[in-house]
């Protein structure tokens, strides 16, 4: 049943991540990674919440869990496509972006994750 969960939920990540990364370009432009950052972000925040709320309370089972977090979460964030990006802005020269890009995509997505426990701390 948690290969059900991760493949089926593992492909919705994956069009998630599709829209809302080119959403994300769409929006800001394309001279920052903002869609990969933008999606890493938000899968941040959702593993926090969902890991603290599937840990405090019996609503999400486990085999759910394993889907939404390696199935849903792994399909939606990118590590892969954040070390690409990266390194194609330090070939180009572009320290500072790369750098930028480095700093605040690990600092963001430890806040996003602890704001993720937090919310669900505070709602149960």
């Amino acid at each position: 049943m948690q290969f059900f969960y991760i493949a089926l939920l593992g492909a919705f990540g994956c069009l998630a991540r599709y829209f809302l990364s080119g959403w994300f370009y769409n929006l800001l432009g394309k001279n920052f990674p903002y869609g990969t950052f933008a999606v890493n972000i938000i899968g941040a925040y959702l593993i926090g919440f969902i890991m603290e709320f599937s840990t405090q309370s019996e609503l999400i089972s486990p085999n759910l869990r394993i889907g939404l977090t390696i199935g849903f979460l792994g399909g939606l964030t990118t590590f892969s496509t954040f070390s690409y990006e990266t390194l194609r802005l330090l070939e180009d020269s572009e320290l500072l972006i790369a750098s930028i890009n480095i700093f605040s995509s690990v600092l963001t997505c430890l806040f996003f994750t602890w704001a993720g426990i937090e919310t669900t701390r505070y709602l149960l």
